[in-house]
């Protein structure tokens, strides 16, 4: 067994979060066929086009240390799914759906917002500078993503669930 040690701590964690990025870009395309808002259905296919550039920055890291970029299964980002697709079910055609969708897509912004924080920091720890900058515009795009979901929240899918 290979040495267990910050570097390949880092390369299983990459995996982790390479994996949870591309089940989420299969998530993204439901969610805003789910959402009622237009404004709701725009940031998730916003954040679709954003997610396939963090794939490629995963890529481009994973190339930077010699390894093959490959995920390995992501029991949280599963079950942050899960719970969203329990949300379309449960509360489909209701006025609380948005509300419902943008709850359960910060969830997984802030389980992607902890690695990609943990992954920036190691990578700095282990001297990969360009891995450092390519996680980090992750990173802030993440931020973003959650800070514009609040705002599409407060403004108007958590009233609208809230007069129902």
């Amino acid at each position: 067994m290979a040495e267990a040690n910050l570097e390949k701590l880092f390369h299983e964690t990459l995996k982790d979060i390479y994996y949870a990025e591309r089940q989420i870009l299969k998530a993204l395309p439901k969610m805003a066929r789910a959402a009622q808002s237009s404004d709701t259905k725009a940031a998730f296919e916003k954040h679709k086009d954003e997610t396939e550039g963090h794939v490629e920055r995963l890529q481009q890291v994973f190339e930077l240390i010699g390894k093959r970029a490959q995920g390995k299964t992501c029991e949280a980002v599963q079950g942050l799914i899960a719970e969203g697709e329990e949300i379309i079910e449960e509360f489909k055609g209701s006025p609380a759906i948005d509300a419902g969708l943008i709850s359960a897509a910060q969830a997984v912004e802030h389980y992607e917002i902890a690695r990609y924080g943990t992954l920036k920091t190691w990578a700095q720890q282990l001297g990969l500078k360009d891995a450092v900058a390519l996680l980090d515009a992750t990173l802030q795009e993440e931020g973003a993503t959650d800070k514009k979901l609040t705002q599409l929240a407060l403004s108007a899918a958590n009233m609208k669930a809230k007069a129902a």
